[in-house]
């Protein structure tokens, strides 16, 4: 593929198309909230996808050894990971694989541990399944986060807590855990029996020097008593297709999460989900490679604005993800003022802090996957609302 051809800086218009992102916003509003890019995807995939289209019949799917291949190819190549593909499972999204996981490797009434402030769909994947939260928080230093061991300790310790979900890189808040982070991590859910559910979904959105390391390839206990949830969808952009894969190593688990789906009828992938998945990871890296190079270019871009016209927001920057969490903890005021001030008055629709957890109050989440020029403009709208509070 010439990367010269690949126009990251093109906006394409998107209102009008069934676009969560853009037509569920009012017209003067500017979203950066759903994590999904402003980028087309990758031309193999466009391709493909035209290509099954011109077969003309799209009756019901069936697993592909073509794909399954793609991705472990993928998962080694980018990942160092070998995996088998028959520890494959299908799913359509890795928010209903988090909730099919829970209802079936913990009781009602049972304990699931989030590491907060975190993505926020999961506290309802644990709440509306009869499971209550227990939050280990993420501690944060002013400019980084880390694990709190001792307190995630003492949480897995309670034996009515059984499972934990790892966000890992972590929505919102960019980090990749390190190896070191991972084996304390797991080391702690093996010794109190929990069952962790790795959402490792922006695994292949990490900046050098940082290294995504899956979670189940450290070590074979790990695997065996976890589940990994990937997906082409923020890698490639192709949320709106309906794509996952969830890696279950022990057979038996494996077993149980596919009975499951096939008892919610959901056993078959999209057609067209599965053709695009497969092109994407076997021709989508030179792709993947110029996007990364963009989107840091957005982070450093975001950095310099703030540095220059808006000291009093702070980013947080990311490790992995194409997400910002800006820190605007400064301006002094509550969710709600906070709230107010970006959609009424800056006319930009984000993701706020508070709804990631408590933690979360006070920051913003912003989604950099998007043309320079529209960044330029939501940061240009920031700096004026910002700048009419001292008025």
């Amino acid at each position: 593929m010439d990367l010269e051809k690949i126009a990251f800086d093109r906006v394409i218009e998107r209102r009008g198309t069934g676009s969560a992102k853009w037509d569920l916003a009012e017209p003067d509003l500017l979203p950066l909230w759903i994590a999904d890019m402003d980028f087309e995807a990758p031309a193999a995939v466009r391709e493909a996808l035209i290509e099954r289209a011109r077969h003309g019949i799209f009756g019901y799917g069936a697993p592909a050894p073509s794909c399954d291949e793609a991705i472990a190819a993928w998962l080694e190549r980018r990942h160092g990971w070998a995996v088998d593909g028959e520890q494959f499972c299908f799913c359509p999204g890795v928010i209903p694989a988090v909730s099919v996981l829970i209802r079936l490797f913990t009781l009602p009434g049972e304990g699931v541990i989030l590491q907060t402030p975190v993505y926020y769909p999961f506290y309802e994947c644990v709440t509306r399944n009869g499971r209550h939260i227990v939050e280990n928080p993420l501690v944060f230093d002013g400019s980084r986060y880390a694990m709190d061991f001792d307190d995630l300790e003492q949480k897995a310790a309670d034996p009515r807590t059984t499972a934990v979900i790892l966000c890992s890189p972590h929505n919102p808040v960019g980090r990749v855990w390190t190896e070191e982070e991972l084996r304390r991590f797991g080391e702690i859910c093996l010794r109190h029996g929990l069952f962790v559910i790795a959402d490792e979904i922006h695994g292949d959105l990490v900046y050098r020097p940082n290294r995504q390391i899956p979670f189940a390839s450290l070590d074979e206990a790990f695997a065996a008593s976890s589940a990994t949830c990937v997906a082409p969808s923020k890698t490639f952009n192709l949320a709106g297709l309906q794509f996952s894969t969830i890696i279950i190593a022990d057979r038996q688990k494996r077993e149980r999460f596919r009975n499951e789906l096939m008892a919610l009828g959901l056993k078959r992938p999209n057609v067209f989900a599965q053709a695009a998945a497969e092109a994407a990871y076997r021709h989508g890296e030179a792709w993947l490679e110029a996007l990364l190079e963009y989107l840091e270019g957005n982070i450093a871009f975001v950095e310099d604005f703030l540095a220059r016209h808006l000291p009093q927001l702070r980013l947080i920057r990311p490790e992995g993800t194409y997400l910002a969490w800006i820190d605007c903890r400064a301006l002094g005021l509550s969710a709600q003022e906070l709230e107010g001030l970006m959609l009424h008055n800056a006319k930009v629709w984000l993701d706020e802090g508070h709804i990631f957890g408590p933690a979360g109050a006070g920051f913003e989440r912003v989604v950099l996957a998007c043309p320079r020029p529209i960044l330029e403009e939501a940061l240009k709208r920031i700096e004026k609302a910002v700048n009419s509070l001292s008025r």
